[in-house]
């Protein structure tokens, strides 16, 4: 929300709705789906998910979820059958481990994947250094082969996108790698998209303004203490640092 999105709506498991309902922002809706009272998603989820996805811009997978059998397989119906531009991040990216050739079916509207290294390695069948050896070249491969927009979190975020562009981002500092800061770049790129950027141009820019936001923050809070928490609240100034004056 602090990147421009005009409303943003949490789909949880339905059992958990009122617990999450005491605890969120006031500006944050929640969308209950089914989940048999067992608090994590079943694949009866898909069809109210998708007619609530008529009203949307975006769709954003992976935060927060779990990766039982129902929820990887309402992950990879959401990302084939809801005909919107889609971010998976997280769990919801993990549920195409070994499978990525399912990206392309998710690929028709627009699809940017946000994996930290250890994800991409789960989805090629690599290792981490491997990965790390080659992170230019992996990056803009799968992009080509699958059609997508990749953002290989780490030391130098790379963007690569389905044409063969990419593009390696300088902002951003050690403190960053902590709990939750990969949630907010994922929410920071959802948001853009969801203003009509395009998917490559929306993840270059959540990149820059993901790292800077993380830089501000530092400055303030020193690396060591720095929480997710603290980016969020850097996000408007690091706009700020671009808008025209």
């Amino acid at each position: 929300m602090r990147s421009g999105a005009g409303m943003v709506t949490l789909g949880i498991p339905a059992s958990i709705n009122n617990a999450v309902i005491r605890s969120k922002i006031p500006e944050l809706m929640t969308l209950p789906l089914p989940d048999a009272g067992k608090g994590t998603f079943i694949p009866g989820a898909f069809a109210p998910a998708k007619k609530f996805s008529a009203a949307c811009n975006v769709l954003l997978i992976g935060p927060g979820l779990e990766c039982t059998p129902g929820t990887r397989a309402l992950v990879r119906k959401l990302a084939r059958e809801i005909k919107l531009p889609k971010v998976l991040d997280a769990d919801g990216l993990n549920a195409f481990a070994g499978s990525p050739e399912l990206l392309r079916q998710a690929a028709q509207t627009g699809l940017v994947i946000t994996p930290h290294p250890g994800e991409m390695a789960r989805l090629l069948g690599l290792t981490v250094p491997q990965v790390q050896a080659q992170r230019k070249k992996i990056a803009v491969d799968f992009a080509r082969k699958y059609g997508i927009t990749v953002v290989l979190k780490g030391h130098h975020t790379l963007v690569a996108g389905p044409d063969g562009h990419s593009y390696i981002n300088h902002t951003g500092n050690p403190g960053m790698a902590t709990a939750g800061s990969g949630d907010v770049l994922a929410g920071m790129l959802a948001a853009f998209i969801g203003q009509r950027l395009d998917c490559f141009t929306a993840a270059k820019f959540a990149a820059y303004l993901h790292g800077l936001a993380g830089d501000l923050a530092a400055r303030e809070k020193t690396k060591i203490s720095l929480i997710a928490g603290d980016i969020i609240d850097k996000i408007p100034q690091a706009i700020k640092r671009i808008l025209p004056a």
